[in-house]
């Protein structure tokens, strides 16, 4: 893919992020780093775009979602999400000096 040049104020604390990951090797250089942020940025971005069309197209059909719709949603996505937290604690208590 051809490259084109690009001069942008970035905020310091985002180039000391770029500078410190080309420093351990992840990156060949800070161009590489800001290349896939802006490509996982335009990723993002055409998530959200089809994800709202699809919204859009679901309540075209189905009607809106009520706010009452989303927050039995959000109680049945927790009841199956699986706790990473819990058994990060339990392997520390397990593996604690006696």
């Amino acid at each position: 893919m051809s490259k084109v040049r690009l001069s942008a104020s970035v905020d310091a604390d985002l180039v000391a992020a770029a500078e410190a990951a080309v420093a351990k090797g992840r990156l060949e250089n800070v161009s590489q780093w800001v290349n896939e942020a802006l490509r996982s940025k335009a990723e993002q971005d055409r998530r959200l775009e089809a994800l709202g069309a699809f919204l859009a197209e679901y309540e075209a059909e189905h009607g809106e979602i009520t706010p009452q719709e989303m927050r039995i949603a959000v109680r049945r996505a927790r009841a199956r999400a699986i706790s990473t937290h819990a058994a990060h604690a339990q392997r520390r208590k397990r593996s604690a000096p006696r």
